[in-house]
Formats: structure tokens, C-alpha cells, sequence
């Protein structure tokens, strides 16, 4: 089964979706097109399968990171959150690209989150604990523009401007991301 996901993510990379077929996929993984389809149904369901250990290997990145912030003032909090979110858009760019851009959203492959709810979930419950220091009242919609804006800035940086990911263009890329958040929720 890793070998026809590996294989599948390989080919969504150098070939792009549409030349994933499931005999593409099946010859790159070295096995037979019964064997795919004893695991897997359909390209679809592999394309599901790559976009799951994706984000896993996604959540794994940030998850580890995201417990300490809870203790942070909202400024530091809110660095580490885009830190940890540019991190995070740096596991395998290039998937990640096609995974947002070429993947159509029908079938098995509609209900592919972009974002998890429990980002907004952790962020909102930050809010909650740190609420003296915020200037809105309403959490809910903070932590939706909050991260949305974060996961937004970061995700394009993957998908029109890679460079800003490396190490100095990251940097900058923080800080004004921090600004930006900080002085939505602080005005």
C-alpha cells in the first residue's frame, strides 16, 4: 500500500494529475494493476490516501509545536502559530501544490480539507485564555480571520512564491504575517 501511495504522490508531482492513471501508478510501484485495485478502488482513492498522509505529515509538524503557545503573550503566540504554519507549508511544497491546484473536487476527492477545524479550535481557545489582552469580542470571527489569514499567506508563499519560505524571506514573511494578526486583534 505505501508503495502505490508513495508512487501515486510521485507521479502527482513530476506528471501531474491528469497522467495518474491507475496502470501509471501500478507500473511506477512496481506491482500488478490487480494488486492496486485489491487496495485501492480507484485513482481517486489514492489520490484521498496522498492527501491524508499529507496532511498528517502536516499536523505532525505543527501539533508538537502549537502546545506551548497556549502560555505565550499574544505577540509571541501568534509568531510561533506563523512559524509553525510556514513549517508546516514547507513539508513536500511541491504536493502540496498539486494537491491544491490540479486536483478537481468531485467524488471521493470532495471532501479533501485545505484547513483543519482544529486549527481554528486551538487558536480560539488562545483567545479565550488571553482575552484581556485582545480588542474584539467576538472569538469566533477573530479566530477565523486570525488563521485564515495566517494559512492564507502561507499557503499562497507555497503556490506563487516558494522563495519566500527559505530562511530569510521566512523571516520576513513572520514578521509581517505577526503584524499583520497582532494588530487585527490588538488594534
Amino acid at each position: 500500500m505505501n508503495a502505490l501511495v508513495e508512487a501515486t504522490a510521485r507521479i502527482l508531482v513530476q506528471e501531474g494529475f491528469d497522467k495518474a492513471s491507475t496502470n501509471r501508478i501500478a507500473e511506477v510501484a512496481g506491482v500488478s494493476i490487480g494488486s492496486l485495485y485489491q487496495y485501492f478502488p480507484s485513482k481517486e482513492a489514492l489520490v484521498v490516501s496522498v492527501a491524508n498522509r499529507h496532511r498528517q505529515q502536516i499536523a505532525e509538524a505543527v501539533r508538537g509545536q502549537l502546545a506551548e503557545v497556549m502560555s505565550q503573550p499574544l505577540e509571541k503566540a501568534v509568531r510561533m502559530i506563523v512559524t509553525v504554519a510556514v513549517k508546516a507549508h514547507g513539508v513536500d511544497p511541491k504536493l502540496h501544490r498539486v494537491l491544491t491546484e490540479q486536483i478537481p473536487r468531485v467524488g471521493e476527492l470532495e471532501d479533501l480539507e485545505t484547513f483543519s477545524r482544529e486549527n481554528y479550535d486551538l487558536f480560539r481557545m488562545y483567545l479565550e485564555h488571553h482575552r484581556e489582552e485582545l480588542d474584539v469580542d467576538d472569538l469566533e470571527l477573530a479566530s477565523f480571520i486570525s488563521v485564515t489569514s495566517i494559512e492564507a499567506l502561507t499557503h499562497h508563499a507555497v503556490l506563487y512564491g516558494p522563495a519566500m519560505l527559505a530562511d530569510e524571506a521566512a523571516a520576513k514573511l513572520v514578521e509581517e504575517a505577526t503584524r499583520l494578526v497582532t494588530g487585527y486583534l490588538q488594534r
